[in-house]
């Protein structure tokens, strides 16, 4: 019998999505499909999922890695704009 996947709480998911979309605006500002002001709706919600501090580890690092995403789209932003 297949194992059963318990669900993820919301945190989890909305970090994941965040994780997912720091390459995707990065690479929309480098090749300009993606308009400034459309890069900077997509990384505040990056930036909200990472509001708040997380206890569990590996939440953690997904979040410094979401971080560290940002700081990186925040200074193309900034050169673009």
């Amino acid at each position: 019998m297949p194992k059963q996947i318990p669900p993820s709480p919301p945190e989890i998911s909305r970090l994941r999505a965040a994780a997912a979309l720091i390459p995707t605006i990065e690479a929309g500002l480098i090749d300009s499909r993606l308009s400034v002001e459309r890069a900077a709706h997509m990384a505040a919600f990056c930036e909200w999922t990472v509001e708040r501090p997380f206890d569990d580890p590996s939440m953690a690092k997904l979040a410094e890695t979401v971080d560290s995403g940002l700081k990186r789209i925040k200074l193309t932003l900034s050169a673009v704009a």
